[in-house]
């Protein structure tokens, strides 16, 4: 069993209750707190010593990376974040110092993005040190972004670079939660979700929360400089599509809009954000299924992101 089948299996018989606008499934629950101009985003998300980061990380990026995971999920639902509680597991041989690294971390991109740090919890981990943040975010009403929105002939975008992350910026990657909120504000998004499992596991995400298949480019697809050095260093390192299509931990926006908003979008993206890439890397099919597009053939894409248990 895979992680997502693992998912579903525990999910398809949640309890509910009046609150709940969208459950598990999408980047944050989303939920009506009363509040008439605005919904409630409440979203969890873990690290693990050993899974997500090694004992020679430097603690103030592991504490970047526990806090920066949720803030990205935010992120992809046009979202705020507001307030967070934070949960560490330690082993019994602790280094305080370590300790208050992360902390460091944690509230200095929490500064970043105003987010207040309200409490947690810590706790004993036998073999290896966990951090788990709960996080509070809110959007206002009619401009929340979910997974299921995608339609046929929509365009498929994608912010930044993807591939190579071990290189250094799944500690170091900077959420997009002001990119987000501009993309919702200024233009009809059908669907989004930030980029965490690799592009290929991430859209097919979308594309079942929609019903919908896709088409890539596989010229378009923006490959990073690290995925490019590693595939040409090594003949044993995954050649630089490939790891762009699976390697994961990116945390880039991919969205999807109706395509005659791609050229208005793209000139707008320039002057808004000249320093971040945008780029169309494919396109949306009434067909299920994935297909990826290069200048010899059009086949299917059978390969898919990260999961955490295989």
């Amino acid at each position: 069993m895979n992680e997502f089948e693992l998912i579903h299996r525990l999910t398809r018989s949640l309890p509910t209750n009046p609150s709940v606008v969208v459950g598990a499934g999408d980047d944050c629950a989303v939920l009506d707190a009363g509040v008439p101009d605005r919904l409630l985003l409440f979203k969890t998300d873990a690290v693990v010593e050993g899974v997500h980061f090694t004992a020679a990380a430097p603690p103030e990026k592991v504490g970047h990376k526990a806090l920066g995971r949720c803030l990205s999920d935010i992120a992809a639902m046009a979202g705020t974040p507001t307030a967070a509680l934070v949960t560490i597991g330690l082993p019994r041989s602790f280094k305080p110092e370590v300790v208050e690294g992360i902390y460091s971390g944690i509230n200095a991109l929490a500064r970043q993005h105003q987010v207040a740090i309200v409490g947690g919890e810590t706790t004993v981990s036998p073999e290896r040190m966990f951090i788990s943040v709960a996080l509070l975010g809110w959007v206002p009403r009619g401009k929340g972004v979910l997974r299921s929105g995608a339609e046929a002939g929509d365009a498929i975008f994608v912010t930044g670079e993807l591939g190579g992350s071990l290189a250094g910026k799944h500690l170091d990657f900077e959420p997009r939660l002001v990119e987000g909120r501009w993309l919702a504000q200024h233009f009809a998004l059908h669907a989004m979700l930030d980029v965490s499992d690799g592009l290929a596991g991430d859209l097919r995400h979308i594309l079942t929360a929609s019903r919908v298949g896709a088409e890539l480019l596989a010229p378009s697809i923006p490959i990073s400089r690290e995925a490019r050095l590693a595939a040409k260093a090594s003949a044993s390192a995954k050649p630089a599509l490939l790891a762009a299509l699976t390697d994961g931990e990116d945390f880039e926006l991919l969205f999807t809009l109706a395509s005659r908003d791609a050229v208005p979008l793209l000139d707008a993206w320039r002057g808004q954000f000249p320093d971040l890439p945008l780029t169309c890397i494919g396109k949306i099919k009434a067909e299920e299924g994935v297909t990826i597009r290069d200048k010899h053939s059009v086949r299917p894409l059978t390969i898919h992101g990260y999961d955490h248990f295989a």
